[in-house]
């Protein structure tokens, strides 16, 4: 992702739970794109995050829904709870390990419609291969799910 970043002349920011960001490490991190948030916050991560948006001209904020530490049943839906609130595009990008590519493709506003968004998403990534491809989270979200069992969707600070 380093990489891809610094070939595009990007410079990406990351979210890190702000008692990361304390002395002598807190200027480092910074430094490397770190921006520190409490979660434990009333408006939650996804509200700091926007907030974030705000408050900033520019800012690349990397945000992997998946594949962080074992395979889930879902995808967490904070990236796209964050890009509708904020306004921003999701823009998805890719490590290819069986291809050895790594790049950025989709450019996504997300809509009031998760599912047709998450179809494009899908779309995009079907042909994409992790380094351990069994241990790859399937491309959904809860709240999909939540739609079609006519379940409440979850409220979220910027969502709605």
């Amino acid at each position: 992702m380093l990489a891809v970043a610094f070939a595009l002349g990007v410079t990406p920011s990351w979210l890190g739970k702000r008692e990361l960001f304390r002395w002598p490490f807190g200027p480092i991190l910074r430094w490397l794109g770190g921006v520190p948030v409490d979660r434990r916050a009333r408006q939650g991560l996804v509200g700091e995050a926007v907030a974030r948006f705000a408050e900033t001209e520019q800012l690349f904020l990397v945000i992997p829904p998946s594949g962080t530490r074992a395979r889930a049943a879902y995808w967490k839906s904070g990236f796209y709870h964050v890009a509708r609130g904020a306004g921003v595009p999701i823009v998805c990008a890719y490590l290819d390990y069986h291809d050895r590519i790594g790049g950025i493709g989709l450019v996504l506003t997300p809509s009031d419609d998760v599912r047709a968004d998450m179809d494009r998403i899908r779309a995009f990534y079907a042909s994409k291969r992790g380094k351990y491809p069994a241990q790859a989270t399937p491309v959904r979200l809860r709240e999909e799910e939540d739609e079609v069992a006519g379940r409440p969707r979850p409220r979220h600070a910027t969502a709605g």
